[in-house]
């Protein structure tokens, strides 16, 4: 199971933090095909958002196919994006997982480490990410 958390001052729609977190959990294995997602009632009651916010989200993520809304049963994930190496018990998981926690000991901000690894990302200059839906949709709103 998942449990979304919104952050009010991020300036990002609280429906796009849904979906990204979800992407996220399917990334990492954490949601695989078939897990059903929280009803709009439990994501209401843990994140205090407009229950129309989270119907967006779960309407948005169906019509990608991540996930298909089965009336009076819930909204199930139909689709994977984990990769090789994102499993909880990978050797790159661990890796990133111990980097991270060098850089938070070193003094580093969640902020700072997000700065460095899209640095990191952008060098790397990989013409195969197109981004998640999110990104491309915060893109289009931006330009």
């Amino acid at each position: 199971m998942i449990d979304y958390r919104i952050d009010r001052g991020s300036g990002v729609p609280a429906y796009v933090q849904i979906v990204e977190q979800t992407e996220r959990a399917l990334r990492m294995g954490t949601l695989r095909v078939g897990d059903k997602l929280p009803t709009a009632r439990e994501v209401v009651a843990a994140t205090a958002i407009n229950p129309n916010t989270v119907l967006r989200a779960y309407r948005d993520m169906e019509q990608t196919g991540l996930v298909e809304l089965r009336r009076g049963l819930g909204t199930f994930v139909t689709r994977s994006l984990a990769r090789p190496g994102s499993e909880d018990d990978s050797p790159l998981r661990r890796e990133i997982t111990d980097w991270v926690a060098r850089a938070r000991a070193a003094g580093l901000e969640r902020a700072d480490v997000l700065a460095l690894v899209t640095a990191a990302l952008d060098a790397h200059g990989d013409e195969h990410d197109s981004g998640t839906p999110g990104d491309r949709d915060r893109k289009k709103e931006d330009a």
